[in-house]
């Protein structure tokens, strides 16, 4: 999603707050939003700050304008919906030039004030769930916060994992070259708690395939604490690699064919399943419908 500059022309000697709202008119959440997020500039493209007063001829903001590739989403309601992403795609855009993300669907079905309730990883595929406005975004964040929203993926692991398993082991940044890999030997991570059940076993490739539903949510936690028994998710870029790898996968310079060669797939096979809460008096169970075969 491109960050888009809208120009305006300045009415000099008023606050920068206040012509944001008359004269761009933007909310007043969405304007102290800008303003707080460094996005408001004069003519010469120097930030603007809360309680100044415009001198120049003109005022810029630096806007997100979501456009779509045609993803709709899968469950809707008043206050909020879910999406069924595909793998690949980012949640969030992680620069200003970032060309697409699941965000600017949002904001082009449902407008600025939408915002994602949580994140999956760009190469989990699955559901995501949306807030339609901020009110409905407090409640929905809160669920996830407070361990209300059950959720339920599918993975597909290497080697053969027989019974039921519960993995109780704290969470925390690895000290490697990788800035995003985590790890499950510190005991002074965070507690982190998974439950794993497997579903089928597929004796041609050795793999597994599994449901993982974590009671906790940690960055990574399905991936590391998979990983840390020795089941790592076919695919994964990160985990089960030495980070020199890792390296390469992160920034795409192997080719499909050794990506599939080093990792056993050319995406991460993680995929998130299902979602169930409670929302204004009302159950929710939804669940995916894009899977890759391989989770069906």
């Amino acid at each position: 999603m491109p960050f888009v500059l809208k120009k305006y022309k300045a009415v000099k000697g008023k606050k920068i707050q206040q012509f944001l709202l008359d004269e761009a008119g933007l909310s007043l959440s969405i304007s102290q939003k800008l303003l707080s997020k460094n996005r408001v500039f004069n003519d010469q493209g120097n930030t603007l700050k809360n309680g100044q007063i415009l001198k120049g001829d003109y005022v810029q903001v630096a806007v997100f304008e979501g456009h779509t590739r045609g993803l709709k989403p899968l469950f809707e309601v008043e206050d909020f919906a879910v999406f069924d992403k595909p793998s690949g795609i980012m949640v969030h855009p992680t620069r200003k030039d970032t060309p697409y993300c699941l965000l600017d669907e949002i904001r082009y079905h449902f407008g600025e004030e939408a915002s994602l309730a949580h994140r999956i990883d760009a190469e989990t595929s699955g559901l995501v769930l949306v807030a339609k406005n901020k009110q409905a975004s407090t409640v929905l964040k809160n669920l996830f916060e407070n361990r209300e929203c059950n959720k339920e993926y599918l993975a597909l692991v290497k080697g053969q994992l027989k019974n039921n398993i519960t993995i109780d082991k704290p969470i925390s940044k690895s000290s490697g070259i990788i800035g995003i890999k985590m790890t499950c030997e510190n005991q002074d991570g965070k507690a982190s708690t998974t439950h794993i059940q497997p579903l089928k076993f597929n004796e041609q490739d050795n793999t597994t395939l599994v449901k993982a539903i974590p009671v906790t949510g940690r960055q990574h936690q399905i991936r590391v604490h998979l990983d840390s028994i020795g089941h790592t998710i076919v695919g994964d870029p990160i985990y089960g690699v030495d980070d020199q790898i890792a390296d390469q996968c992160l920034k795409k310079t192997l080719t499909d064919e050794q990506r599939i060669e080093l990792t056993g797939a050319k995406r991460l096979m993680l995929h998130a399943n299902n979602l169930s809460f409670r929302y204004q008096d009302v159950e929710y169970d939804i669940t995916s419908i894009l899977k890759d075969p391989v989770f069906k």
